[in-house]
């Protein structure tokens, strides 16, 4: 309860509207919140932002039209089912993922992507910019098809995470403070047996005994872990590693910190076990498929191994969950050339 009491505190601080007299204050005060739920320091070097919110918006010296923009993006970003059946194909949002509107540390705050892209992306083996990052997660964590570039919908999107930016020179020297979903150190051995446990436990309330969610009224209120309802098997969140780091930073849900590692582990390797749609990268051969995004990518995922309870090849499947369509045109190589 303790625990839950100072995540809600953490999250009034991140909400809290910031401006330059009292920014060093609640900064810190955010910093000693994050270090009570177990959250590290920063390190001298490390680069602290808190994103401004939309009530700063409101106050913001911007032409209307941009505010009004930005709101959209806002919107799509927080209830991005709104876009289901035509570029969203499961139960994800952004804010799925990206807990706190996309603006929490150690739950992979985007902004830090409106400042470092363009910039090479081994995941697709070529410079990225940040419309082409945002159509990755709609390809794969959404399993569907990106708002095409230049869209009204991609625009307003891409502009959400500027804002969350403002204040922070592009492509900073220093190393984010709470960049990304950062995994502890992998122990000797992982367990199904006791992440399946751990999982009823500790998830299966929200996330369902089988993975499945929750959805009222057609409106996702906790994300499908598994199935045909969530992410596909070329999703960053099939990757151990990031699973963990999800997990373990904010996972169960106002509880961050409270598993130890061997547990978020755990509960990440039953969980990648589990299939779900096809990896819009697939050949028709889920061995060529392995071949050709093993090195950049599954590498560090169970896609195309053999699961340990059952024998069941994973990933070999031409499921596509609820999308009519194998990979997006946006899937493609892209050269200088």
């Amino acid at each position: 309860m303790l625990r839950q009491s100072t995540y809600a505190v953490l999250c009034g601080i991140l909400l809290l509207s910031v401006n330059a007299a009292g920014a060093d204050e609640t900064t810190q005060e955010s910093i000693d919140t994050l270090a009570a739920l177990g959250y590290p320091t920063p390190t001298e070097n490390e680069l602290v932002h808190i994103p401004p919110t939309m009530e700063d918006l409101a106050e913001a010296k911007l032409h209307p039209q941009l505010k009004r923009v930005i709101r959209r993006g806002y919107d799509l970003f927080t209830n991005t089912q709104q876009l289901r059946g035509e570029n969203v194909f499961n139960n994800m949002n952004c804010s799925s993922c990206h807990l706190g509107a996309g603006r929490m540390p150690f739950s992979a705050p985007i902004w830090p992507a409106a400042v470092t892209l363009p910039d090479f992306r081994g995941k697709n083996a070529h410079v990225n910019n940040l419309e082409e990052r945002i159509a990755g997660c709609f390809t794969y964590s959404m399993n569907g098809i990106p708002p095409d570039y230049g869209s009204d919908n991609m625009l307003a999107l891409a502009a959400y995470h500027h804002w969350l930016a403002k204040g922070v020179a592009l492509y900073p020297q220093q190393a984010i403070y709470g960049r990304g979903f950062p995994a502890p150190d992998r122990p000797e051995e992982l367990s199904y047996a006791r992440g399946e446990a751990a999982f009823q436990v500790k998830c299966s309330v929200c996330h369902g005994a089988n993975g499945q969610g929750l959805r009222v009224d057609d409106q996702t209120v906790f994300p499908a872990t598994w199935g045909d309802s969530s992410y596909n098997w070329g999703a960053g969140m099939v990757r151990l590693f990031t699973a963990t780091g999800f997990i373990k930073n904010n996972m169960p849900l106002g509880q961050p910190n409270s598993l130890d590692d061997q547990e978020a582990w755990d509960i990440a390797y039953y969980m990648s076990s589990q299939e779900r749609p096809q990896d819009p990268r697939y050949t028709g051969d889920i061995k060529e498929t392995l071949e050709q995004t093993r090195e950049p990518f599954h590498k560090h995922s169970l896609y195309g191994q053999v699961r340990e309870t059952d024998g069941h090849l994973l990933g070999a499947h031409r499921n596509l969950g609820g999308k009519p369509f194998l990979k997006p045109d946006t899937v493609r190589a892209r050269t200088f050339e």
